[in-house]
């Protein structure tokens, strides 16, 4: 068993992942989040409003999940979101055709539905499940269609994204933040994927939650106000030119955009801020880094793009965050789609005086001769050089149709005028988190097996042999590791105590009374602290300690015969498995100074080892 299935198995158990349909044979693509999974989500959703939000600055909006087609026509979506499928002849099974070719040859991805069914022909390559012949690939789109409204309705999508309903807001964005650039926006939500395969848990799902923040920028200035804040920041790079020689590489921030490996500030900026957004949430380092898009997979409206990604047991590097420089296409293009100018007017420091191309349409004769049409013929007219308004009958295409307009009806020259600020198109630099990935990320960095005896030897405590001590009585119950000996090795997911989905565990030693009591007291106090906290009376101390590993809670506390004589409890740490002795008094402030001020462990209370 690899780790993959170890935590896959871990998380099923113990409530973080469940599989979608489950009473009905599942389906592929589809996860439920248990409670414990549930939880974990949530704190990782909201630490990245913590950064976004409140540190950055870009409020956070929600748009439908449901899109209306002309956004997604201009957005590309409808004709060109799609991956090249083929499909058995014999078993009917559905694969991807980059991924039947792609240890074969590099770069399958970049290759075409036609070039793909050739190298399959050419290398004989057959059905994975079958090994039947497959049929000619083609592009599937991935987006799920529906209608909107009874009877014919009007053509919808689900959203494959988030970004879309940013872009669509961007007038009233603007008007918001006072048309003062740079600016951002964030949306946490559902997308959907029709994914053609998705056999990769998790790491590919076809209802999966994204949290993208789009920032729109100055094209004019593409400095980051407070780049000082990660320039000294150390980054693993694994850039185009290092992908070239195999090998990633650590550099600061300021050393990349100063050396033109990042475009520039703002890009940078946002690069680090994933970073630190990453490993706070428990992302090892020393498993991520960030791949630049070679230039062959370069979107083609991207001045640059960056994946970070982490390294996982089965499946490898997996890109769990995209850091693109996407220019100004977006707005371009749904500008165009629905004919209203999208720019920010922004002023000079100075008025400029400018001498400028000149366009006045007559709409006292455009009026008469095209009526409702006049206007948009000005404005068609609006965007001709003088080379074009020069002849005597112009040419102008208005929703799809050519028409004629004589030279008298317009006038153009080149006039000086005074000019306080002009029209910019922002350009937008988009952080797109995959949620779902970095879950199942931070679950395989933080899954640990370690070897009991180790454990013990290396934090200098003893282990007892006999777990049922915990039913026998408050003296023999006392060693913090009961039980504990009794398997070679314990399975604990080492969260951090930020986003663990329990940051405590309440255990009266026994189920009776006079422990139950003062413990649901202790549990009602942390609450009040708006700590995470769980109530455990079942089973030996020694079980409950490794239930709670398993699931990562950060500390237990343990009530025992001695708080009734001096009012003290036991702390314990679940990575070091150390135990002190606290006062109930306080004890709430002590939790959530270890938990958020990170108070050191050992000064909670005093050293407990039997």
């Amino acid at each position: 068993m690899d780790k993959y299935e170890k935590v896959f198995e871990l998380a099923k158990r113990r409530g973080f992942l469940w599989n979608s349909f489950e009473l009905y044979g599942g389906s592929r693509g589809f996860y439920d989040y248990g409670p414990l999974g549930s939880t974990l989500k949530r704190r990782i959703e909201q630490i990245w409003r913590e950064f976004y939000v409140i540190q950055e600055g870009h409020m956070e909006i929600e748009c439908p999940t449901i899109g209306i087609e002309d956004v997604f026509i201009a957005s590309g979506h409808v004709g060109g979101f799609s991956d090249p499928l083929c499909e058995c002849k014999n078993c009917g099974e559905a694969f991807r055709a980059d991924h039947l070719v792609e240890n074969i040859m590099a770069a399958a991805g970049t290759l075409s539905a036609e070039q793909l069914t050739q190298v399959i022909k050419e290398k004989g390559i057959t059905c994975p499940e079958c090994g039947g012949e497959l049929n000619d690939a083609y592009e599937f789109n991935l987006m799920f269609k529906t209608t909107i409204g009874p009877g014919t309705g009007r053509k919808g999508y689900l959203r494959p994204e988030t970004a879309q309903g940013m872009f669509v807001d961007f007038q009233r964005l603007s008007r918001f933040y006072r048309d003062k650039l740079p600016f951002g926006a964030v949306q946490i939500g559902k997308s959907y994927r029709n994914e053609i395969a998705p056999r990769q848990g998790v790491i590919r799902l076809r209802e999966f939650t994204q949290a993208e923040c789009e920032i729109f920028t100055d094209p004019r200035n593409k400095k980051h106000p407070d780049f000082e804040r990660f320039a000294d920041s150390e980054l693993t790079l694994y850039s185009q030119e290092a992908q070239q020689k195999g090998e990633a590489f650590r550099t600061t921030v300021r050393e990349a955009v100063e050396k033109g490996i990042i475009a520039h500030e703002m890009l940078g900026y946002n690069i680090a801020l994933t970073n630190e957004f990453l490993t706070k949430v428990g992302i090892d380092p020393a498993r991520l880094r960030f791949r630049q898009h070679l230039k062959d997979e370069m979107a083609h409206y991207a001045i640059d793009c960056w994946d970070a990604e982490i390294a996982t047991d089965r499946f490898g590097w997996v890109e769990i965050v995209g850091i693109a420089d996407r220019t100004d296409y977006d707005l371009k293009a749904h500008s165009r789609v629905s004919k209203t100018d999208l720019y920010v007017y922004v002023e000079y420091d100075e008025p400029k005086m400018l001498t400028r191309f000149v366009v006045k349409p007559n709409m006292g004769k455009l009026g008469p001769l095209f009526k409702g049409k006049a206007k948009a013929v000005a404005d068609a007219l609006k965007q001709l050089s003088e080379e074009e308004l020069s002849k005597s009958q112009i040419k102008v295409t208005v929703d799809g149709e050519e028409l004629t307009v004589s030279s008298d009806v317009v006038d153009f020259a080149e006039e000086t005028v005074k000019v306080s600020g002009e029209n910019v198109i922002p350009h937008v630099i988009e952080p797109s988190y995959g949620i779902d990935r970095i879950f199942y990320g931070i679950m395989e960095h933080a899954f640990d097996e370690e070897k009991l005896a180790q454990k013990a030897a290396e934090s200098g405590l003893k282990v007892e042999e006999n777990e049922e001590k915990a039913d026998k009585g408050p003296e023999a119950a006392k060693d913090e590791n009961e039980g504990e000996g009794e398997e070679e090795t314990r399975l604990v997911m080492h969260f951090s105590s930020a986003i663990a989905p329990v940051q405590v565990a309440v255990l009266p030693l026994l189920t009776r009374k006079e422990l139950a009591d003062p413990a649901k007291e202790i549990l009602l106090r942390l609450r009040e602290k708006r700590l995470l906290v769980s109530y455990d009376d079942s089973g030996t101390i020694g079980r409950r300690y490794r239930r709670n590993d398993e699931i990562g809670t950060p500390y237990s506390v343990t009530v025992d015969y001695d708080t009734l004589q001096d009012g003290t409890v036991t702390i314990r740490d679940r990575d070091s498995m150390r135990q002190v002795r606290a006062p109930i008094k306080g004890i709430e402030n002590v939790l959530y100074e270890l938990i958020y001020r990170g108070r050191d462990f050992e000064s909670a209370g005093k050293p407990f080892n039997f």
